[in-house]
């Protein structure tokens, strides 16, 4: 079981996306990425919205993705999402495993 977090990052100007680059540059990403418990976070642009950003962000358990949430990180986060004006929406899923869906993906 994975626990993942999808969060859209919008502003103005291009603002979401020179955040993730920031994100990226200053090394936060891989602090992240190798953070206990961490399965995925990856940064994707829409192609339909070039002034959003979605984070895909995969934790093993809702334990790993707390004590993410108590880093210092956090603080960096936050101030660059300030930074950049950005205003988020949050969705949040728990995988399962459907081996019915593995007749409908090419491999």
């Amino acid at each position: 079981m994975f626990i993942t977090i999808n969060i859209y990052y919008s502003g103005k100007d291009g603002s979401a996306r020179k955040f993730a680059v920031e994100m990226m540059n200053k090394g936060i990403v891989e602090k992240i990425r190798a953070e206990e418990g961490n399965v995925r976070y990856e940064y994707f642009y829409p192609l339909e919205d070039s002034e959003t950003v979605l984070l895909i962000d995969s934790w093993k358990s809702q334990e790993a993705l707390d004590a993410h949430h108590a880093s210092p990180m956090m603080k960096e986060i936050t101030e660059l999402r300030e930074k950049y004006d950005l205003h988020m929406r949050v969705e949040r899923y728990i995988s399962h495993e459907n081996k019915d869906d593995e007749k409908y993906i090419r491999r």
